[in-house]
């Protein structure tokens, strides 16, 4: 009885969700792939259907999956929940490990971002109001592609990063606790090279030019993660002191699936961080 409870809320869950939201899937931001091993990226769109104003926000959303798993036709919930209430968002695929280190996938995203500045006003979004938000990896790369002035992003292109329990703030930090060997492809996602590691953590890169932060962590989540961003709140008080992070008593994988409720209280939380950074 409890599964069929369950199926029906989900169905009616996905109805509402199709029929206020619409799909533009598979649009490649790339011309070509970053190795012959792997396919050209390409990424989701969704918009509000009968959207009746223009220059909607736009969010980016880019999943996680410890660098070597995931993909981007797993979140269109969260797709089409942000559509609905009128954000124009765009999931992408990104190359993974062991076809890509976090170099190649930071800059993809960072394409991906340059994409929504050339694209995003075709779907009725506002290129001057590009969020970016990730889960887990998601949120490392999001934060490094923004950050980290070689992926050519402008800092202040960016009204906003929104981070979901995101790993890999200060991966310098944990892998020179944890040297990476070849299990989840650590290796080959970070090398063995510590300078490399500071290349590849945010925290290394915030200054006065940085975006609003808005910053989720699970309290039952891994303790890595708690560890990376209590480092990087410490670093990014001075420059943001009213950044609080916002904890929520979920690990860190509920922490993404939640948004599959479009009531759920993050929701209006992003919304209002939105506008409150125009």
């Amino acid at each position: 009885m409890r599964i069929l409870k369950y199926l029906l809320v989900f169905t009616i869950c996905t109805l509402f969700a199709n029929c206020g939201a619409k799909k533009i899937k598979d649009v490649a931001y790339l011309e070509s792939a970053i190795n012959a091993n792997a396919a050209v990226p390409k990424l989701n769109v969704f918009v509000k259907r009968r959207a009746k104003q223009q220059k909607m926000p736009v969010l980016i959303f880019v999943h996680g999956g410890n660098w070597n798993t995931g993909n981007k036709n797993t979140y269109g919930f969260l797709g089409r929940n942000f559509a609905k209430k009128g954000v124009v968002t765009i999931i992408p695929d990104y190359t993974l490990s062991p076809n890509a280190s976090y170099d190649g996938m930071a800059k993809e995203i960072a394409a991906v971002i340059q994409w929504a500045k050339l694209h995003s006003a075709e779907y009725g979004g506002d290129p001057n109001r590009i969020f970016v938000t990730g889960h887990s990896a998601g949120g490392h790369l999001v934060a490094l592609a923004v950050m980290n002035p070689k992926y050519g992003i402008d800092p202040k292109s960016i009204s906003g990063i929104i981070l979901n329990d995101a790993a890999g703030l200060d991966m310098k930090h944990y892998l020179e606790g944890n040297p990476p060997t070849t299990d989840s492809d650590y290796l080959t996602t970070w090398t063995n090279s510590p300078e490399v590691w500071r290349d590849a953590s945010p925290i290394y890169f915030l200054n006065k030019n940085t975006p609003s932060f808005l910053i989720y962590v699970g309290d039952k989540t891994y303790s890595s993660i708690k560890t990376g961003n209590d480092r990087f709140l410490t670093a990014l008080h001075p420059l943001q002191p009213n950044v609080k992070p916002i904890h929520i008593n979920k690990s860190h994988v509920p922490m993404v699936l939640q948004y599959f409720w479009p009531w759920n209280d993050r929701y209006d939380e992003i919304l209002d961080f939105m506008k409150a950074h125009k």
